[in-house]
């Protein structure tokens, strides 16, 4: 694996051949980045809902926001293999750039491209785990934590859903719809795979288990986008990107929560007190300090040559620190004085910031050796798109 990246990290931004003329799968894969959108905005929608209304039952409209987004990603992903499957039964060899390598599924009975497999998957298992989560709320009535069972469950399949996003896009990186579609997918990704970290808040660990998501998950995929697409700029546009996405769950998540409040004739909290909407203010709001940095560092080790198997490493441990200490800094704004918030407590007090720091370090170092195997690993899964650039 070590050997892989090297290209990558290496070599600078080379041309891409000509875009093709459009073709259906791009309308495939921006159907599934479509469901995953909604489904993000649906969860911002219900952890509004829990702390501004309070519990709630299954059948909500952002439960109904939440489960369409699936559906439509899960619908998508099946047409897209299905029509692999006749392809390929019809003697036309499978394009890797349309989702990615073919797998072949229940003994060759379907072919599948590995991007559009991993969200139909992560779909499916949302539906299923859906059906627990109804059953949950059947035996325990309203449902007032995001960290149940069930609940978990349905954050990891989702987060599946993206990831095959993100592979789909990465294997069309030869075109420009795939490129476009890849830097937004990502932040995407970056949003939603913090909020599984949930599921460690019963546990009496020694850092903040959101904080060492938000680091991790955010400088990896940064770095990964960064490496895969070997462009300069990628890191900013993807930081952008993830502002954008901040900004309309800032807006519309308290929006339509006291909009829906009121249709049903459901009150706020009594003691409701002017906070900032809760999952927008979990996301990094300096993203782009750490995505100048790690654009910076990249450019300058291959510029100066250091070593491929140490950048990456090097690189995500500065992003991480720079990443964890705006997250201090965002936490003190935003919840300002003493006490607890989403992204831990709200001090900035020496202790408080040596030991985001010292998170941030190693979180970012291993944020960055992921990165670069995952963009190794989304080179391979279409290594033609590669030897055309070259």
């Amino acid at each position: 694996m070590d050997s892989v990246p090297a290209p990558t990290l290496t070599s600078p931004g080379r041309p891409s051949p000509p875009d093709r003329p459009p073709r259906p799968q791009a309308a495939g894969a921006y159907t599934v980045l479509a469901g995953t959108l909604m489904s993000l905005v649906g969860i911002s929608w219900d952890v509004q809902w829990h702390v501004d209304v309070g519990p709630d039952t299954f059948f909500t409209l952002s439960h109904l926001m939440l489960y369409s987004g699936s559906a439509i990603a899960g619908i998508a992903s099946l047409v897209m293999v299905l029509r692999a499957t006749f392809a390929e039964r019809a003697g036309r060899p499978a394009d890797p750039a349309v989702g990615g390598s073919p797998v072949r599924v229940f003994s060759g009975t379907f072919t599948a491209p590995l991007g559009y497999l991993v969200a139909g998957t992560g779909a499916a298992l949302f539906l299923l785990y859906g059906l627990m989560d109804l059953w949950w709320h059947s035996l325990y009535g309203f449902d007032a934590v995001l960290n149940s069972p069930p609940h978990v469950a349905l954050f990891i399949s989702i987060s599946l859903t993206m990831v095959g996003s993100v592979i789909i896009f990465a294997a069309a990186r030869a075109q420009n719809w795939g490129r476009i579609g890849l830097v937004v997918s990502i932040p995407v990704l970056m949003t939603f795979t913090p909020i599984t970290t949930n599921a460690f808040d019963g546990l009496f660990l020694p850092i903040d288990p959101r904080l060492a998501g938000t680091v991790l998950f955010a400088v990896c995929f940064v770095l990964m986008g960064a490496i895969t697409l070997r462009r300069r700029g990628t890191a900013l546009s993807i930081a952008t990107v993830l502002g954008v996405i901040q900004l309309f769950l800032w807006w519309f998540s308290p929006w339509a929560t006291k909009a829906y409040a009121a249709h049903v004739g459901l009150p706020l909290r009594d003691n409701l007190r002017q906070m900032p909407p809760e999952l927008p203010s979990g996301i990094p709001m300096f993203m782009l300090a750490a995505a100048l940095v790690i654009e910076v560092l990249l450019r300058l080790g291959r510029r100066r040559g250091w070593s491929v198997r140490w950048l990456p490493q090097l690189t995500g441990a500065v992003g991480g620190v720079v990443l964890s200490s705006s997250m201090l800094m965002q936490t003190s704004i935003l919840r300002g004085g003493p006490g607890a918030g989403p992204m831990g407590p709200s001090t900035t007090s020496a202790t408080a910031v040596l030991t985001d720091a010292i998170l941030g370090l190693a979180f970012g170092a291993l944020a960055g050796y992921l990165a670069a195997r995952f963009a190794a690993l989304l080179h391979l899964n279409i290594p033609a798109v590669d030897q055309k650039g070259r």
